[in-house]
């Protein structure tokens, strides 16, 4: 397969990169970036992206499967508005473009409690988006909800609190259903989700990823 990646130079893009470079199921990596990704190898393409421009670059997303691990934090973005812009407008767009290419398959990292109806901004937006790209009618939608994830090295001290908060009361056996998820191993299952899902809409839950 062909696999398209938005956000591939985030913590969980970069190990699903790694991750569709090694699987023998995908004979080409297509990854769509701002700036040069530093990253080499026979069988990736890397495309040089203006993300507020995406239709300059309408003939790369072409492909088997694209997936999107495209995301951002508040504190990043500086305003909710950036981050909608972020998170949701840029997905899908890149979904709209993918559809009218004839992509037949998505795959995108959603959170877990991800609702249209939700009071939370963040829960919002990303509901926002699962229900947009799910009206394009691909043939293979899948949708990841993960919760906390353990990213290599991160620099984010609450990050780090919160995740050692729950790695020890899920030590104890309570809300085992809640512990975290490392970005290498969520990596790894939405590389395999395209071939062994069929088609139609797959929602993968929090509880469900680790044994999927």
């Amino acid at each position: 397969m062909k696999a398209l990646i938005i956000g591939a130079t985030g913590a969980t893009g970069k190990d699903l990169v790694n991750v569709l470079l090694g699987d023998p199921g995908y004979k080409e990596v297509v990854i769509f970036v701002r700036r040069p990704s530093g990253m080499t190898h026979p069988k990736l393409t890397e495309v040089l992206t203006d993300f507020d421009k995406l239709e300059e670059v309408s003939e790369a997303i072409k492909g088997d499967v694209w997936f999107s691990c495209l995301g951002t934090t508040l504190k990043t973005a500086g305003s909710k508005e950036k981050q909608w812009h972020i998170d949701y407008e840029i997905p899908a767009k890149f979904a709209s473009i993918a559809k009218a290419n004839g992509v037949p398959r998505a795959v995108l990292v959603s959170a877990y409690g991800a609702a249209s109806t939700s009071k939370v901004f963040y829960s919002k937006m990303k509901g926002a988006l699962e229900e947009y790209i799910g009206s394009l009618g691909f043939e293979q939608y899948i949708i990841f909800k993960p919760g906390m994830l353990l990213r290599k090295d991160t620099d984010r001290a609450g990050e780090r609190v919160i995740a050692g908060v729950l790695k020890f009361v899920n030590s104890l056996g309570l809300i085992r259903r809640f512990r975290p998820l490392s970005t290498s191993m969520l990596a790894e299952k939405l590389a395999k989700a395209p071939a062994v899902l069929g088609a139609g809409i797959h929602v993968i839950e929090l509880d469900k990823i680790f044994g999927f």
